[in-house]
């Protein structure tokens, strides 16, 4: 996800003269994303932030699903998985599975950043009392942002995550032809139930949402303060490296989440037998096969592509923000 504008935006510049409370509430709240009337503006850019991302970041989320879903003998590492998926899929197979992210995290980040916006303007109005919005306040918008977003993530994960797995080149070979199919079949085995298979590992993981933005205001204030940036540039620099902050706390639930959402969902689906019943049962498999190493596995794609990734996503946020009236 590309980080939104911090309660303290990055726009503003600091050392202003003393304000009236509903003034300094809205400026730290977001500024003009603070005023109810604007909210709108949050769930509009985010869309944007999505297309971008998935630009950029769609290539190195199929190296890392692949990596960390299959048996460490398949690939040496994100390199040998990268050039074997081009040679023997083409290009075209770096972007497997990209239709539901394009459509879902387009809606998502619109979702996940307007809901943000949100919880940090109800926050700083109702909970911090009007003042400055602390790094807790914006890790807790965080949470709240990431719970919102994640009825609409998970099943758009878990589609895209069955398609990043199908190896073989020819569609006739593989169980789902596209997304559409894989929904109707997951559909018709399991009903909705099985399309938000892995939802509780989804909650979970972007319960680390915290980390990412209590990170980003960290970052962005001392970006501020100790350098002449321009606001886009602490908007590319402070989500990029928040960005990083948030996958090296959240890549071991990461992982589990992508072996339980790849996992054989069975029945009359005929895709194999159901190995992992509960989140435990998954984590557990992962540490028998390669101990603490295990959680780690496609960790280096999945950190090369956050920064470039959220950092691009980000800017294109911003901008459409600024451009809204």
């Amino acid at each position: 996800m590309a980080p939104a504008p911090d309660a303290g935006s990055p726009t503003a510049p600091l050392g202003l003269p003393p304000q009236p409370p509903e003034a300094h509430a809205q400026r730290q709240g977001g500024g003009k994303d603070a005023v109810p009337g604007r909210d709108y503006r949050g769930f509009v850019a985010g869309m944007f932030s999505g297309v971008a991302k998935l630009s950029v970041g769609h290539p190195f989320d199929t190296v890392k699903v692949r990596l960390q879903t299959t048996p460490a003998q398949r690939f040496r590492g994100p390199l040998q998985c990268a050039v074997q998926t081009v040679r023997l899929e083409g290009l075209a197979g770096l972007y497997k599975g990209a239709t539901p992210p394009l459509v879902g995290w387009a809606v998502m980040d619109s979702v996940m950043l307007g809901s943000l916006a949100v919880y940090r303007r109800v926050l700083a109005q109702h909970v911090f009392g009007h003042r400055h919005l602390p790094p807790l306040g914006h890790g807790l918008a965080g949470i709240l942002a990431g719970a919102t977003v994640s009825f609409i993530a998970a099943p758009v994960e878990h589609v895209k995550a069955r398609l990043q797995i199908q190896y073989a080149a020819a569609k006739s070979q593989r169980l789902y032809s596209g997304p559409l199919d894989c929904v109707a079949k997951i559909h018709a085995a399991h009903g909705l139930r099985g399309l938000y298979h892995g939802l509780s590992a989804t909650l979970l993981f972007r319960s680390f949402f915290f980390f990412w933005w209590a990170g980003y205001d960290v970052l962005s204030r001392a970006l501020r303060r100790h350098t002449d940036l321009a606001a886009p540039a602490v908007n590319f620099w402070a989500g990029g490296l928040s960005a990083q902050v948030f996958w090296l706390t959240s890549y071991p639930s990461d992982l589990v989440k992508q072996r339980i959402m790849t996992d054989p969902l069975g029945g009359a689906l005929g895709d194999g037998v159901r190995r992992f019943p509960r989140w435990r049962h998954a984590a557990v498999a992962v540490y028998r096969e390669s101990g603490w190493r295990g959680y780690w596995r496609g960790f280096l794609p999945c950190f090369l592509r956050a920064f470039p990734a959220n950092a691009v996503a980000l800017v294109a946020f911003e901008a459409v923000m600024r451009a809204l009236p």
